[in-house]
């Protein structure tokens, strides 16, 4: 019969896990609190000064939207490789980025949707999936987090 406690050892493994886990929500918070400054100064600024205000009436990944993100080419260009929370700022997408870039990138979705009229952040997921060739277990991931999170209700997506 063994006198080991394994009371020392698990308090140590949480305490650690509280650790890095503080560590993540550093990160993060260091990434909201630079989210997007790009959009603040030129080329970025006066085309979004341009742009988003007709980007409001129209639907996410549909032929109008996707012609004025054709007008945007510059600014975006610019806008991506200044901010690693998009897959196009890296060589192979998705697969290049960390999981705070993931957690970046799935609340700039978010977002982004509530600045469109008919914006719905599963659509968006759904449309991402095929934009950035994610896989099923991602894309699932990022819905189960919406979900999670309270972003939106299991109800709305059984009335869709």
């Amino acid at each position: 019969m063994s006198n080991y406690d394994s009371r020392e050892d698990t308090t140590k493994h949480i305490m650690r896990v509280r650790k890095l886990v503080r560590r993540f929500r550093n990160l993060l918070n260091v990434r909201s609190i630079n989210h997007d400054d790009s959009k603040m100064s030129s080329p970025e600024k006066e085309t979004f000064d341009r742009v988003t205000p007709k980007l409001k009436s129209l639907t996410y990944g549909s032929d109008e939207y996707r012609k004025i993100l054709a007008e945007m080419k510059t600014a975006l260009e610019h806008h991506y490789a200044n901010n690693r929370h998009h897959p196009e700022h890296f060589e192979n997408g998705i697969e290049d980025m960390t999981l705070v870039d993931v957690v970046e990138m799935l609340c700039d979705w978010k977002a982004a949707s509530e600045r469109h009229d008919d914006g719905d952040i599963m659509k968006s997921i759904e449309i991402n999936q095929e934009r950035f060739n994610l896989s099923d277990q991602l894309a699932n991931i990022l819905k189960n987090t919406v979900l999670d999170m309270g972003l939106i209700s299991e109800e709305s997506i059984n009335d869709a």
